[in-house]
């Protein structure tokens, strides 16, 4: 059974020239305690579709059509108050940009009670021991600020988070070189389209990857 079922997901942003579809119509879905890495070019959608799972699409985009169904719970049109329970206790993010989402007046620990305590009556020692229980984690794109000894130091942290606590995570990154050392499963975005869905290195050998995900790679890179 899937813990993530995302099915038709359409997300649109309008702009001044008519409408931009970021993500047209993907579907997946991720099973408790799998790795799933999701990568693209600039510009593919990658970071929309984390994103979306989390309800986090900055206006004026917006969800157009499809589902995102999570433990058995529909998330495509809940309460903004419902979205919030949810983000933190049952799904958690790790964002690409620390400085614009953590308060640089407190500790990191402060913050993750502060996080903790927002959802439910805790003391500073429960709050500390629930802010690793989450059943999702989301990573977005975190490698490209780090060091190579320091992505495989947090490569390590996933692994262990996964296998002590059965948590299931969604890894959004541009480096696959991260991404290799540790997912189970791949998807590859390109102009907001599914193109390859499969095993790590089934994915690797796919045409369709190598020449659309790795051929942008390498062209940015340069």
């Amino acid at each position: 059974m899937s813990l993530l079922e995302v099915k038709n997901l359409v997300v649109e942003f309008p702009n001044r020239r008519g409408t931009l579809r970021a993500i047209d119509n993907i579907s997946f879905d991720i099973a408790p305690g799998e790795i799933l890495g999701v990568v693209g070019a600039s510009g593919s959608g990658k970071s929309v579709t984390g994103f979306s799972l989390i309800g986090l699409v900055d206006p004026p985009g917006r969800i157009m059509g499809g589902s995102i169904l999570f433990d058995g719970q529909e998330l495509v049109g809940l309460p903004a108050s419902t979205m919030r329970a949810l983000r933190g206790r049952r799904i958690a993010m790790v964002f690409q940009d620390p400085g614009a989402t953590l308060n640089p007046v407190l500790t990191i620990g402060q913050q993750m009670v502060l996080a903790v305590r927002a959802h439910r009556a805790a003391s500073l020692a429960e709050a500390r021991a629930l802010a690793a229980e989450p059943k999702l984690l989301l990573v977005d794109e975190v490698a490209s600020g780090l060091s190579t000894v320091e992505i495989a130091t947090f490569v390590k942290h996933i692994r262990d988070i996964r296998d002590h606590y059965g948590i299931t995570v969604i890894w959004v990154e541009h480096i696959f070189s991260a991404l290799a050392q540790v997912v189970d499963r791949l998807i590859v975005l390109d102009n907001g389209a599914v193109i390859a869905d499969a095993p790590l290195a089934e994915a690797m050998r796919d045409e369709k990857v190598l020449t659309t995900y790795l051929g942008h790679a390498a062209t940015e890179a340069k």
